[in-house]
């Protein structure tokens, strides 16, 4: 069966969470390179793997949810909009689960002819995600193939974010591609690798569709048998990026989700009376460059703790990426130990120079990190690289360590 470790690949910065930090600052204790990375990224779910692992599961203790199949569906036929009507009939009464069986059919129909290997599956009523994942072959070599579904809140952040194309400073990739559907499904179709770095050729495409009822399909393949540790087999996966967009949208797999037993306690969609959201990181971070600084890649305006830039002063590319952390006095002594520079104001420096950590030849990595008696956090690293695991585009960071701290201390974080 596809061998499918999500965390495997995964940008640390994109991994961690607030919560998973504070309650293992001792993990972190002897690498600061390391923790600045972890700390700086809350849930971001657009990160690639994240769109595409969430659940463990399964007689074999994979990460399911997400890892995904793709196929061709016979008559090219839309997803049609029954799943909501399916939903209500069913709402007074538990739903008729649909079998790991039934859905290994639903997929082998829908690839259509070729060989099918290793095929696993749990239904609806296995207590988590549904899934089913297998190995097909059209004849031109073997592909891991899978679908994940489940449930997600409509109109939520990470219905955006799972279906947004992620920001190639930190995931590479050959084409990404979002649309929405006659139904008002987004999907978003990615075609990229398996390795950020590229160490092994093995490319991972995918597609993420959330439809308006709040299904999630989430859909995966590869050019190899597995997704990791197996020869390729061929030049790419089997699915086309219109295939792979056509599989997300098969009615079957809404259907299944509709089977799934109702959430006992469902997330409430936010009040239109809640209070504004705050200025984004990336648009301040934006507001706190030094002059003479050109911005030719910005992060997410819409995150309150987590922003990037791709900035440029004529002399090469440099990202760089900050992180505002709320609380995290819980951690300090963890975070900041007795070297860490004290200011009068009781705020903790932390300072860090070293190379980088994701594969790009001559990558730099030089980071300030701070926090403030209240227990706010902000951590700031700037890269002699317009992303991470790409060569180094010059030989220092655009900015300065002097210019990484004022940016870290300035107070319109508060």
């Amino acid at each position: 069966m596809p061998d499918v470790q999500p965390s495997d690949t995964v940008d640390p910065f994109e991994e961690r969470l607030t919560a998973g930090l504070r309650h293992a600052g001792d993990a972190f204790e002897t690498d600061r390179a390391a923790l600045v990375t972890a700390g700086a990224l809350k849930g971001r779910r657009r990160l690639l793997r994240r769109r595409n692992a969430a659940v463990m599961g399964g007689a074999a203790g994979i990460a399911l949810v997400g890892i995904g199949g793709a196929l061709l569906l016979p008559s090219g036929d839309p997803a049609k909009a029954q799943g909501s009507a399916a939903a209500s009939t069913r709402a007074s009464a538990a739903p008729t689960p649909v079998s790991g069986d039934a859905l290994i059919r639903t997929l082998e129909r829908l690839l259509g002819d070729g060989k099918f290997t290793n095929a696993e599956a749990l239904g609806t009523d296995a207590g988590v995600s549904p899934y089913v994942q297998l190995v097909y072959d059209d004849g031109k070599g073997a592909s891991a193939i899978g679908v994940g579904l489940g449930r997600i809140q409509p109109g939520s952040d990470e219905a955006r974010q799972v279906t947004t194309c992620p920001a190639k400073a930190f995931t590479p990739y050959d084409a990404c591609g979002r649309s929405r559907l006659a139904d008002g499904s987004v999907v978003m179709v990615l075609q990229g690798y398996e390795y950020p770095d590229r160490r092994v050729d093995t490319k991972w495409w995918s597609a993420e569709l959330v439809t308006p009822q709040g299904q999630h399909v989430s859909i995966s393949e590869w050019n190899a048998a597995a997704e990791k540790d197996a020869p390729i087999t061929r030049p790419q996966p089997p699915l086309s990026a219109d295939r792979l967009r056509k599989l997300a949208a098969a009615t079957a797999w809404r259907e299944a989700i509709d089977a799934m037993p109702a959430d006992s306690n469902p997330p409430t969609t936010p009040s239109s009376s809640s209070t504004a959201a705050p200025l984004s990181v990336t648009s301040m971070l934006r507001s706190l460059l030094p002059k003479g600084l050109t911005v030719s890649e910005a992060g997410d305006t819409d995150d309150a703790e987590f922003g990037y830039l791709v900035v440029d002063d004529g002399k090469g590319k440099s990202l760089v990426q900050i992180n505002v952390q709320p609380d995290m006095s819980d951690v300090e002594d963890q975070l900041f130990g007795s070297d860490a520079e004290v200011l009068s104001d009781g705020t903790k420096v932390a300072t860090h120079q070293g190379p980088g950590e994701k594969g790009g030849a001559g990558v730099v990595m030089w980071t300030v990190d701070t926090i403030r008696t209240d227990g706010r956090r902000v951590v700031i690293s700037a890269f002699n690289s317009g992303a991470q695991d790409t060569a180094s585009t010059r030989k220092t960071p655009a900015l300065t360590m002097k210019q990484l701290r004022e940016i870290a201390l300035s107070p319109q974080w508060r």
